[in-house]
């Protein structure tokens, strides 16, 4: 409705821009001359919207009411005392007559209730208006949005038995932390228990070399040929899938054995150790029954073979390889032996040339594969002179985690032989690092050694020793002789006899692996002999090795897709044996994170707060902002440092690392940070107070976090209905609950495991299963929600039974604190546009382990009763949903009792909103200059609804649809920015993986010379078929395996010279908010040639704004696209240095083993039994010089 106004002149008008744009809810683009009396200072302008005129001049706005009947005018209004006149800006109502309430319920006083026109069928679920009682409600912000206003009007029902809470953060942290502390002693009792059963076998056992036993080979079981005969050590093993063990296919009555491919599995030391070992079988069972949370219980052997419970079917790689070796797993090197700082020392002279620089590079990067992040490492080459593989790292140790380790990895792969050994300054600058950093307390604190890689030692050593080692010997030497040549072995041997180490010699591949774990058996010696059992506890891990782990990935949150792993030595008692110290392996057991941090419940934590582990080194166990994977095209892979982010690379508005500090050093206390948050994958920021409380976790290196957001976080409504009443409500066909968190416990009997929550929580509440362990707080709120929320499924259910729902609204839905969801579908599943909005395969808007839906959060930091509409994209599947927050107060408090929201397709949006916003085809034209009569389906004009964030909501371009408008229209974008409608806030992504701009030093070289690939042909035939013969051993020359693993050792080397594609990096990136005080904005843009219109409004009752646009003006030449693409962090040569050797606050474990007085220092290793003929070696190293010399 437009209308022209006249107005008794009572002020002078103030000067009005020439043109402006307004969008009726009558939905027109109106243009009105106001006239004004006796004014000098030009015309005004008038709106007419249902029932008010808005009066423009210059910058100012009044409202002024106007008297409804039967939607007719009655008269031209005065601006009289009986008149309710507000002073604000232009109205912009997208709500399109959500609610078209008449005049009356806005003066003052009230004459009397209301009598509201029905409101149009499309508006009807945005607005949640009820019907019938309609009529009876006040209008308002209420009276918009119905259903909330049911929701309100029943929780005020419940009123006396409703109690809001503020939560004890301090309280809430000890109890968790306690659960936390009695679940992981658990665990390490069943661990204690494996070991003394493990040592008590082998006490009594005495070694049979010629002992017959056969065992179920967990690569072989169940794989019979087509006459029904099974492969030796095979047989039938029966397996059955168990929902416990992530529904693989288990044997939860008998644990089986894993060996790897170059460990021969019927050597007598196998043999004997499998036969010990059997007496597990009936621990781990019995340990399950004790605690059925129980995961996989393990042996790992010192010989290789590994034990698994239950017991499974081992799936091999592609080439039929079982690489597993247990011996290099974390939990078995950090259970064998104690912290150590390690300084590799790598032979690169002339002598070392073709094969043997690749022995010695595998040698280095499976050295670095047995550190951990308690470990503290350096690499040294030396020829001549010395060199640090990585210059910034001079002179210091850095600690062994796992990003370390790698960039060491990818350095090692540079390294070019040249020149003559000289091998005494550089073990001189070694025992100079590691002296220092025992007189000035870094480092491990605990067990050091020296690495040295070589193909011989010719210089005189013994006064270097006497000046840096002897007599204490406190640095351990182990040396690593590499090639066929021995002239030097007893020069190296002589080395390692002499401070403590170990000689093994290295001449194939396959020889890499069993010799370096020799070091770790020499390490654990003190220990072994004092009998210390120390308990471990792993950093955070993926398990990558066992069955079905990709489908985990794409199924579970990624932040608790780790586990750690309880782990403990295992000795051997026998006294003639003591001083030898033998390790007989590790026992140990997987602690899925996810099963921690349920006993930290969400519902208690509220829309944005979380729990969070993290290690004694303030590495990350598990905090939901914790990304361990990215894409790598289509394939989804851990991140090179998954498990080192540091919590002051996730908690990056704590600058001071008060909280890591605090932490890390195992306090307990509280602080506050104001923070910058984001949702939908980091798109949305958000400003938030935390209060964050913690506390260690005893006898274990980890410390507990847990986050409450203030104000409606820390409050919580307790109500409380009876279970009778309750449970009629509960047993809806539109009612769920969240499956991932624990209402009842039913992974303790599994009995219990065929139930889901919901079913389990019924069963429990009708008596039917009253051995299950409930959490009853959340099942007394579940309940009394569901009592809260059932009108509304009646009003839902009313709605499609009365064809009220027009086609595109496709679900209506609410959530609560508890978990609790009802949601109705108004279109089947063929139609619906958005088929997997809340499904389970929906985790971004369902409540999970760890996070409330996404359209939940949107919703509680939004004014309650205002829709928040935000656009979805899917795959190409667009829609648009909108959510609103219900709140209830009581004694002074108010606190969240859930969100609303219903979604909608974009064909619906576009129906109702594109034909609205134009001027009627009589529109008097004649003092309009420019385009008239206004419409946005014109070609000459570009709409678009832009919410908060800024992104497109709507568009005349369906392709723009949830795009940031800067990346559409960067001058309009960068006009808003300017004005402060929208303003800018930068986030950070400590986690980014960034395109690798490292290339291979040599990736240039086939441009130097046109022979250069010949010669590469010929060099890589010669020195596979030298790799070929060489790993073609004595001992391959019966058991076959040894020639897959070389070819695997083959592979691997190959695949690890390969550049990746993406690595990890720091990264920068906007993220805007709408200043809601800025209610309106228009302008012109100069873009060369032309001027760009464009006004911009916001919509009352909502978090959109609608722009328009001139559409024949193109500034993109002057103005280029604003985009939310981060960028990444550039670090100069001495910043990048110093954070990379910069060490952080953290906790050394307590306990360390680096000397006993029993030691037998005596067995430190020989020659290995491995020949080859003179003539085919030398002919081989001829080859190798005449192609070096050629290239």
């Amino acid at each position: 409705m437009v209308t022209s106004l006249s107005v008794k002149q009572e002020a002078a008008w103030e000067v009005s821009e020439v043109r402006r744009l307004f969008l009726t809810t009558s939905g027109m683009f109106s243009l009105v001359q106001l006239s004004t009396l006796g004014s000098s200072n030009g015309p005004a302008e008038a709106l007419m919207v249902d029932g008010y005129f808005t009066i423009c001049t210059g910058q100012e706005c009044s409202r002024v009411c106007v008297d409804h009947q039967d939607g007719e005018d009655t008269s031209e209004p005065s601006l009289g005392s009986d008149i309710y006149t507000q002073r604000e800006r232009p109205v912009l109502d997208l709500r399109l007559c959500i609610s078209c309430w008449p005049c009356q319920s806005h003066r003052t006083p009230n004459p009397g209730p209301p009598n509201p026109k029905p409101p149009p069928p499309f508006l009807r679920e945005l607005s949640w208006t009820p019907e019938g009682d309609a009529g009876n409600q006040t209008p308002g912000a209420e009276g918009k949005h119905g259903a909330a206003v049911i929701l309100a009007e029943k929780l005020k029902d419940v009123e006396p038995i409703v109690k809001i809470v503020e939560l004890d953060g301090s309280d809430l942290v000890k109890d968790y932390s306690d659960d936390i502390e009695r679940m992981l002693g658990s665990k390490m009792k069943s661990v204690k228990r494996l070991a003394e059963s493990a040592e008590d076998a082998d006490l009594y056992h005495d070694f049979n070399a010629t002992l017959e036993f056969d065992y179920y080979n967990a690569m072989m079981i169940n794989s019979a040929d087509e006459d029904g005969n099974y492969p030796e050590l095979g047989g039938e093993f029966p397996l059955e899938e168990n929902e416990h063990f992530n529904n693989l296919l288990v044997n939860t009555l008998q644990s089986n054995i894993q060996v790897p491919t170059n460990v021969y599995n019927k050597d007598p030391n196998i043999l004997n150790a499998i036969y010990n070992s059997e007496a597990l079988n009936d621990v781990f069972i019995n340990n399950f029954q004790k605690d059925p949370t129980l995961t996989w219980q393990y042996f790992g052997s010192s010989t290789g073979f590994f034990r698994i419970y239950p017991g499974i079917k081992w799936t091999p790689d592609p080439n039929g390889v079982a690489a597993f070796d247990c011996r290099n797993r974390n939990w078995y090197i950090q259970a064998a032996t104690s912290p150590k700082d390690i300084i590799i020392m790598v032979d690169i002279s002339g002598s070392m040339k073709g094969l043997k620089m690749t022995i010695a590079k595998h040698t280095i990067n499976t050295i670095l594969d047995t550190l951990g992040e308690n470990d503290f490492v350096n690499v040294i080459a030396y020829t001549d002179y010395v060199r640090y593989v990585e210059p910034c790292f001079r002179g210091t140790l850095v600690q062994a985690d796992l990003d370390n380790r790698e960039h060491f990895k990818l350095l090692v792969e540079d390294l070019h032989v040249k020149g003559e050994a000289k091998i005494k300054n550089a073990m001189k600058e070694s025992f100079k690092i590691l002296n220092e950093a025992r007189v000035n307390g870094q480092g491990s604190m605990c067990n050091q050694a020296i690495m040295l890689i070589t193909d011989g030692a010719m210089e005189d050593f013994e006064s270097v020793f006497e000046e840096f080692n002897w007599p204490d010997r406190r640095v351990r030497v182990f040396t690593y002789l590499i090639g066929r040549e021995m002239t030097f072995a007893q020069n190296t041997k002589w080395i390692a006899c002499n401070n403590k180490g170990y000689y093994t010699h290295i001449s194939t591949l396959a020889d890499v692996q069993e010799n370096v774990m020799e070091y770790l058996h020499v390490l654990s010696r003190p220990m072994v002999i004092n009998h210390d059992h120390d308990i471990i506890w792993t950093e955070a891990y993926m398990d990558t090795v066992l069955p079905n782990t990709k489908e985990l990935f794409t199924t579970k949150a990624q932040s608790l897709l780790l586990m750690t792993s309880v782990a403990m030595p295992v000795f051997s008692k026998k006294t003639e044996t003591l001083s030898h110290g033998i390790l007989l392996g590790v026992v140990g057991s997987d602690i899925p994170l996810m099963e921690v941090m349920k006993l930290a419940p969400r519902y208690m934590l509220g829309a944005h707060g979380y729990a969070f582990l993290i290690t004694n080194n303030g590495y990350i166990l598990a905090h939901p902002d914790l990304r361990p994977l990215y894409k790598d095209g289509k394939k989804l892979k851990p991140k090179p440092n998954y498990n080192s982010v540091d919590l002051s690379e996730v908690e990056w508005e704590d600058t001071e690392e008060k909280l890591r500090t605090a932490m890390v050093k195992g306090e307990t206390g509280s602080i506050s940070l104001n923070i910058r948050a984001s949702v939908d994958k980091g798109k949305r920021p958000l400003f938030l107070t935390n209060d964050y409380f913690y506390t260690n976790i005893d006898e274990t290196p980890f410390s507990f976090g847990m986050a409450l957001t203030k104000g409606h976080g820390r409050l919580m409504i307790m109500g409380n209905v009876s279970v009778e009443e309750g449970l009629h409500d509960l047993i809806s066909p539109d009612l769920f609950i969240a499956s991932e968190w624990t209402y009842c416990e039913t992974d303790i009997d599994p009995a219990h495991r065929k139930y889901s929550q919901l079913q389990a929580a019924i069963r429990y509440l009708l008596g039917k299963e009253p051995d299950l362990e409930c959490d009853e707080l959340l099942l007394q709120q579940t309940l009394f929600d569901a009592v809260v929320t059932a009108p509304l499924e009646a009003y839902w259910n009313a709605l499609m039974l009365n064809d009220r729902v027009e086609p595109g609204v496709e679900t209506a839905f609410l959530g609560t604190r508890s978990g609790l969801m009802r949601v109705v579908r108004y279109a089947g599943v063929e139609t619906r546009v958005a088929k997997k909005f809340l499904t389970p395969a929906d985790k971004d808007n369902l409540f999970t382990i760890d996070h409330f839906p996404l359209w939940y959060r949107l919703a509680v930091e939004n004014t309650p009763g205002i829709f928040f509409y935000y656009p979805v994209s899917d795959k190409g599947v667009k829609f648009v949903v909108a959510t609103t927050a219900v709140t209830v107060s009581s004694e002074g408090r108010t606190a969240m009792a859930g969100a609303i929201g219903v979604q909608m397709s974009l064909d619906l949006l576009e129906k109702r909103f594109w034909p609205s916003p134009k001027q009627p085809p009589d529109t008097d034209c004649s003092v309009i200059e420019g385009v008239c009569p206004l419409s946005c389906e014109s070609a000459d004009l570009n709409c678009f609804l832009v919410d908060n964030n800024g992104f497109i909501v709507l568009s005349k371009e369906r392709n723009e649809i949830g795009r940031f408008f800067g990346a559409v229209d960067g001058s309009v974008m960068a006009s808003l920015i300017k004005m402060g409608m929208y303003k800018k806030v930068s986030l950070f992504d400590y986690q980014a993986m960034c395109k690798n701009s490292h290339h291979h030093a040599s990736s240039a070289r086939p441009l130097l010379s046109p022979f250069y690939v010949i010669a590469a042909l010929v060099r890589w035939f010669f020195s596979n078929a030298l790799m070929f013969l060489l790993d073609f051993n004595l001992c391959g020359l019966w058991h076959s395996d040894y020639f897959v693993e070389a070819k695997a050792g083959y592979h691997t080397s190959h695949k690890q010279k390969k550049v990746e594609a993406l690595q990890p990096c720091d990264t920068a990136y906007p993220g805007f908010m709408y200043d809601s005080s800025v209610r309106e904005a228009n302008s012109l843009i100069k873009c060369g040639r032309c001027q760009k219109m464009f006004v911009v409004q916001q919509i009352p009752d909502s978090n959109l704004v609608l722009v328009v646009t001139q559409a024949d003006c193109d500034c993109s030449r002057q103005y280029g696209p604003i985009v939310l693409d981060p960028r990444e962090i550039k670090y100069n040569a001495t910043v990048k240095c110093n954070r990379m050797k910069s060490q952080k606050v953290r906790r050394r474990p307590e306990s360390c083993h680096a000397y006993h007085p029993k030691e037998d220092a005596k067995e430190c290793g020989g020659a290995a039994a491995v020949s080859m003929t003179t003539s085919l070696f030398s002919a081989s190293l001829l080859v190798s010089l005449v192609l070096h010399r050629w290239t």
